[in-house]
C-alpha cells in the first residue's frame, strides 16, 4: 500500500527511511526539495502466547521492510536514492544464527513482561546498572531478555550465534549477512552498554551471561555501515548511512538539536526525551540515561528520557479487546462529543508502569465509574491518560535534573487530535507544538543518513527544516489541572503493585 505518490516519476534527490515500529514497518522517500513524499506502508501479526509475553516474528518483519522499501525505490527510482536510514522499535530482542540467517524462534518485544522476576534478583546490582548504562532494572530492556533467550531456547553459544535489535535485523538482512552492526542508540537501550564510553561492558554481559562475542559491532547514528546487497531482494549499492532507535529518530525529526529542548512522541507508548547536550550526565530517580545520537565526526548528544508503555495502545486496546470503537479515527471526535470523563480515569497499565514509576508489577485499571458513564467517557478517559503520564514524567524529570521544559513539541499518531494537545498544554503549563510533518521518526532516520552523505550539510540544515502545523497555548488555570491531575495520581496508587 503506498501511502502518497507524487505524480509521474519523481526525479529529485531522496533518502529513504525504513520505519521499523511496533505493529508495521513504513518505508518513506525524504526528498530534498518540494516533490511530495513516496511511502509504503505493512503491518505485522502480533503474538501473546501468555499473560504479559509479548512476540514478533522476525522473518515477517523481515519480509515487509523488504517489500514497502522495494516498492518505494521502484515508485522512485533507484538513481535517486541516495541513501537509506533505519529507525526501530528498540529494545525488542532476537536470536539468530549467522550461518543460515535464520532466527531462534520469535523476538521478544520491548512491551515484554516474562523477566520481571529475574529483574528483582539483580537489584542488588542496581548501581553498577545505572553508573554505567542510565537504564534502570526493568523487564524492558533487551539485556534480560538475551538472557531468557540464551536460557529457555538453549541456544548454542558458538559462532554462528547473533543477538541484536530489529536495527541490527535489518542490516544483517539487508547486507545478505556482510554486516553485523547496531547504532550507539539502540546499543544503549540493552542494559549491556556503557553510555559513556559507547562500547559493550564485560562486567555487565557477565552479570546476565551474555557474550559478548555474539552481540554486534556499535557503530555511530550518522555514517556508512554498508551497502545494500542484490541477495537481499532490493536493488544492490544503496548505502545504509543512518541508524537510530525510534525515539532519538524522532528528537532528530524534531530538530531538538539544542540542549534543553524536548519532544514526546505518542506511539504505541509515549516517549518523553529532553536533549542534555554533549556531557553524559549522573543518574537521574525516576528517569533514563540514553545516547541521543553520535555523528560521524564522533559528537554525542545525551537526553534524559521518561519511557510510558502504553498510551496509543490502550486505543488499540479499546478497538480490539473492548469492541468500543471501529477504527482509532473515531477517538478524537469521541472524546470531543463529552465536556468530561465524569470522574472516570483509566490507568492503562496494560503492560506496567515505566516512567516514572517504573513498577512491572502495576495492571489496568478504571476508577469512578457510574451508571451514567458510557464509551464516549471511557474514551475520553483514554485520552487524558496519554495526558497525566506525560506530565508524571515532565514534572519528575524538572525535579530531578533541574532543566524545565519551557516547550513540547509533540508527535506521533496520536498528537492528531487537537483536544490531546490542548489538554497536554493546560496540564504542563507551556506551549505544545506540533510539526506539519507528523512522521518526525522517519525523518530524524533519513536525515541522519543524509547527513553522513552530504545530502544535508550540518544539522543547522536539520533545523532549517521543521515548520509548524499547530501551536496550543494553556487556557485551563492551574488550580483545576492540579486537581484533575491529584486525582490521576489517586488512581496511579491503585493500579499499583497489583500483579505481585
Amino acid at each position: 500500500m503506498t501511502d502518497a505518490a507524487a505524480p509521474g516519476s519523481p526525479t529529485g534527490t531522496c533518502v529513504i527511511a525504513i520505519d521499523a515500529g511496533t505493529t508495521g514497518v513504513r518505508s518513506r522517500a525524504v526528498f530534498t526539495d518540494d516533490t511530495p513524499t513516496v511511502a509504503a506502508y505493512r503491518e505485522f501479526a502480533q503474538h501473546y502466547p501468555q499473560p504479559g509475553w509479548v512476540e514478533h516474528d522476525a522473518s515477517e518483519i523481515w519480509d515487509v521492510a523488504a517489500a514497502t522499501l522495494d516498492e518505494v525505490i521502484s515508485a522512485v527510482g533507484r538513481d535517486n536514492v541516495a541513501a537509506i536510514g533505519i529507525t526501530n522499535q528498540r529494545e525488542t530482542a532476537l536470536a539468530w544464527n549467522r550461518s543460515t540467517g535464520q532466527p531462534y524462534g520469535t523476538a521478544i518485544v520491548w512491551q515484554d513482561r516474562r523477566t520481571a522476576a529475574r529483574c528483582d534478583e539483580l537489584a542488588e546490582h542496581i548501581g553498577l546498572v545505572r553508573e554505567r548504562t542510565g537504564l534502570v532494572l526493568d523487564p524492558y530492556f533487551s539485556g534480560t531478555k538475551y538472557e531468557w533467550l540464551l536460557r529457555e531456547r538453549e541456544l548454542p553459544v558458538d559462532d554462528d550465534l547473533a543477538l541484536g535489535t530489529i536495527d541490527a535485523w535489518l542490516i544483517w538482512n539487508l547486507t545478505a549477512g556482510e554486516v553485523f552492526a547496531t547504532d550507539v542508540t539502540n546499543a544503549s537501550r540493552t542494559l549491556l552498554c556503557d553510555i559513556r564510553r559507547r562500547a559493550w561492558d564485560a562486567d555487565l554481559c557477565e552479570l546476565l551471561h551474555v557474550p559478548m562475542a555474539a552481540l554486534p559491532e556499535i557503530v555511530p547514528s550518522s555514517g556508512r555501515v554498508g551497502v545494500t546487497s542484490d541477495e537481499s531482494g532490493v536493488p544492490a549499492g544503496i548505502p545504509i548511512s543512518g541508524i537510530a532507535g525510534d525515539q532519538q529518530a524522532a528528537l532528530f525529526g524534531q530538530a531538538c538539536i539544542e540542549p534543553g529542548m524536548a519532544k514526546n512522541t505518542y506511539g504505541t507508548g509515549s516517549f518523553v526525551l529532553l536533549n542534555v547536550g554533549t556531557e553524559c550526565p549522573e543518574p537521574t530517580e525516576g528517569m533514563l540515561t540514553t545516547i541521543a545520537w553520535t555523528l560521524a565526526d564522533g559528537t554525542t548528544h545525551y537526553a534524559l528520557e521518561g519511557s510510558i508503555f502504553v498510551t496509543g495502545a490502550a486505543i488499540q486496546w479499546l478497538r480490539d479487546g473492548l469492541g468500543i470503537i471501529d477504527d482509532a479515527a473515531e477517538t478524537g471526535p469521541l472524546a470531543e462529543s463529552v465536556d468530561g470523563t465524569g470522574g472516570v480515569y483509566f490507568v492503562p497499565a496494560l503492560a506496567g508502569l515505566g516512567s516514572p514509576w517504573w513498577d512491572p508489577y502495576a495492571r489496568g485499571t478504571i476508577v469512578g465509574i457510574t451508571r451514567g458513564t458510557g464509551r464516549a467517557e471511557i474514551v475520553r478517559a483514554t485520552v487524558e491518560s496519554m495526558v497525566y503520564q506525560t506530565r508524571d514524567v515532565v514534572d519528575a524529570m524538572a525535579e530531578a535534573s533541574g532543566i524545565a521544559v519551557t516547550e513540547l513539541r509533540v508527535d506521533g499518531g496520536a498528537s492528531v487530535m487537537d483536544l490531546l494537545c490542548q489538554l497536554q498544554a493546560d496540564q504542563l503549563g507551556v506551549d505544545v507544538l506540533r510539526p506539519a510533518d507528523q512522521e518526525t521518526t522517519a525523518l530524524g532516520a533519513a536525515y541522519l543518513a543524509g547527513l553522513a552523505e552530504g545530502v544535508w550539510e550540518s544539522p543547522a540544515d536539520v533545523l532549517q527544516q521543521w515548520r509548524l502545523d499547530a501551536q496550543f497555548t494553556p487556557v485551563d488555570d492551574r488550580a483545576a489541572a492540579d486537581t484533575a491531575h491529584g486525582q490521576w495520581l489517586r488512581a496511579v496508587e491503585r493500579s499499583r503493585g497489583w500483579a505481585r
